[in-house]
């Protein structure tokens, strides 16, 4: 299944809302079961960099921002801002919100986590 293919689940039993698949909550109790979701840097490596052969050196150069920022980003240590979303969108021909959409998955899926309000076992969460 592709990152834009979803198939929809029950969420519980007691409602007929559909989530993707890969999402599941309990309502009532406020937990929820979301798959881990890559770093929109390691993303911008893995996708963009490594198969169109360019150096993070290289790519800071066109954007006109520093080579470090490029490599905290794909490092996981630098979050993804709008202005960078912006400069991304140019270089790959996608949008600002494709990177801000992959960045706030990532925030989100960590302040569930911080909560423990996420879980690591589907099971547990589609039982209640």
């Amino acid at each position: 299944m592709s990152d834009t293919e979803h198939s929809a689940v029950p969420v519980s039993s007691s409602t007929s809302s559909m989530l993707p698949a890969h999402h599941a909550c309990c309502r009532g109790g406020a937990r929820f079961y979301l798959k881990k979701p890559e770093h929109p840097g390691e993303f911008l490596q893995r996708c963009y960099l490594v198969p169109l052969k360019i150096s993070q050196s290289d790519l800071a150069r066109r954007m006109g921002i520093s080579r470090r920022r490029v490599n905290e980003i794909v490092n996981g240590s630098r979050a993804i801002s709008p202005d960078t979303s912006i400069k991304l969108a140019d270089q790959f021909d996608t949008t600002p919100m494709f990177w801000l959409e992959k960045q706030l998955l990532w925030e989100l899926y960590h302040a569930l986590k911080n909560e423990k309000k996420l879980s690591t076992n589907p099971q547990e969460v589609n039982s209640k």
